[in-house]
């Protein structure tokens, strides 16, 4: 019996964040562990199955570079980085698009079905929902930054009930353009800020935002941030994590955060509980 009240008492703490956060659209970055590891795909799956239950509308945006890597490699052709952003030349762009856009999103989406969670898996290209422009040509080739979103395909989606999952491809400037890469944090910031996301999340393979002495920050706003990328606290592939974060609130996102993928039901912890896990960063 005392098992059962746990259970209740679980429930009944998450009641007002269901209240809360009900009919609230959440854009989800899915990457990192929470994306290779077979037990924590299907905790991924069964969060998110939850929150569309409990009437939320979450919208996921997902990486897939390891793969792309991968794939490269064994096809023998080369690739770069530069600044921790690839270099995407027009033949690897082929290669980007049927990861991404095929194998990894199509992965997702059946995984999702699996657990009851009806889901579609789109890319920029679709509905010409995201348009891009070169980053820079001669530096990063076909990776692109975005120029404008069209949300109405994924209000669709959402309004027939199901949950979108988005490659984040590009659309170019004419026919024969292959299209862009587009870095999968920063799609997941303009893509909530285009929706009117209540909340962004971005799943790492970190605990959050650490401080000079590694513990976590709980609770960061856009000034400490920005004091914190200066001093050389947050650094490395935390930056353009933060930098999402940034701009997504600048844009009307209320909150963002930066989770544990490596976390079992991370997301449940974060969005359903008083304490939460990560970081939040707020205006």
């Amino acid at each position: 019996m005392k098992d059962k009240l746990e259970t209740v008492k679980t429930l009944l703490d998450a009641l007002p964040y269901i209240n809360k956060f009900r009919d609230d659209i959440i854009v989800i970055k899915y990457g990192g562990s929470a994306q290779t590891s077979e037990d924590l795909k299907a905790k991924f799956a069964q969060d998110i199955a939850l929150l569309k239950i409990v009437g939320m509308k979450p919208v996921i945006v997902h990486g897939g570079g390891k793969s792309i890597t991968n794939l490269l490699n064994d096809l023998n052709i080369d690739t770069k980085f530069i600044d921790g952003q690839r270099v995407t030349t027009k033949e690897s762009m082929r290669i980007v698009e049927m990861v991404l856009s095929g194998e990894v999103n199509k992965s997702i989406v059946s995984l999702l079905n699996l657990h009851g969670a009806k889901a579609i898996g789109i890319s920029g290209k679709d509905g010409n929902f995201i348009t891009a422009i070169h980053k820079d040509k001669e530096k990063f080739g076909y990776t692109g930054i975005i120029e404008d979103i069209d949300p109405q395909i994924v209000y669709n989606i959402l309004d027939d009930n199901f949950i979108p999952v988005i490659a984040p491809i590009a659309s170019g400037c004419s026919i024969e353009h292959p299209g862009f890469n587009i870095n999968a944090d920063l799609a997941a910031s303009k893509i909530a800020v285009a929706l009117n996301a209540r909340k962004v999340l971005f799943l790492t393979d970190t605990p959050g935002v650490l401080d000079k002495d590694g513990k976590l920050i709980n609770v960061l706003n856009i000034a400490k941030t920005n004091k914190l990328k200066e001093d050389g606290t947050i650094s490395g592939g935390m930056v353009p994590k933060v930098d999402a974060c940034i701009e997504a609130l600048k844009g009307g996102v209320k909150k963002a955060h930066i989770i544990d993928g490596r976390l079992e039901h991370s997301l449940l912890l974060e969005i359903l509980t008083s304490s939460g896990i990560g970081t939040c960063i707020e205006l």
